[in-house]
């Protein structure tokens, strides 16, 4: 694995994040990327629903400092069983 990335770092970075839309999904969310990212403000945080309302799409834009740290996150969120998909 190269350390070279394509990114010049730190710079914003959307996360987006697919899930069943519940209170609880937005929650863990935000604590996942907090984990690594540090506190987000509620602006830094978007969420759009499905057509029937039952998915929703959270993007978190995050002021990322490595790679490293967008792999850790990624991993947290696809680790977890609530996350459909992280991209």
């Amino acid at each position: 694995m190269s350390d070279e990335s394509l990114l010049e770092f730190p710079c914003e970075f959307p996360i987006k994040i697919m899930g069943h839309e519940t209170p609880e999904f937005h929650a863990l969310v935000r604590a996942l990327v907090e984990e690594h990212a540090g506190p987000l403000a509620d602006s830094a945080i978007q969420s759009s629903l499905s057509r029937n309302g039952r998915f929703v799409s959270i993007t978190a834009t995050i002021n990322a400092q490595s790679q490293q740290q967008l792999d850790d996150i990624y991993h947290a969120l696809t680790a977890h069983e609530d996350v459909l998909m992280a991209l």
